[in-house]
């Protein structure tokens, strides 16, 4: 078991920026591929970016690519979000999840790959 918090939400205006903590607790010695999630009030639960366990390989939404960075630090068991040139539309609750594997390159983009979620943390864009 592993258990998730995330942080660093907030309010900010477009084109603003912001970033991201997921730390991990419980189970840390074990590896996990990392992913960030969102969700909108009245839509689904969409990917946003992932993670490998060796930080070697990286996915991302065409939505956020070359404006979101994901990065971790696995000797602080920590997972982060970088998100710049922010829009309205990137406003949601943002879940980070991990992913129990032995695959050190393993990158995973689909929510039900995940077993372990955090609570979320809000991200609200103002125009």
């Amino acid at each position: 078991q592993v258990h998730l918090v995330e942080s660093g939400g907030g309010l900010v205006q477009a084109g603003g920026s912001l970033r991201l903590s997921c730390v991990a607790s419980g189970r840390t010695d074990s590896s996990y591929a990392m992913g960030w999630f969102r969700q909108a009030p009245g839509k689904e639960r969409e990917f946003v970016a992932a993670i490998s366990w060796s930080g070697g390989n990286t996915a991302y939404a065409d939505s956020v690519k070359g404006r979101f960075t994901i990065a971790r630090d696995n000797a602080e068991n920590m997972v982060y979000l970088q998100m710049s040139s922010l829009k309205p539309e990137d406003t949601a609750i943002y879940y980070c999840a991990a992913d129990q594997t032995y695959l050190r390159r393993k990158v995973v983009v689909t929510p039900g790959g995940y077993a372990y979620w955090g609570q979320g943390t809000q991200v609200t864009v103002s125009s």
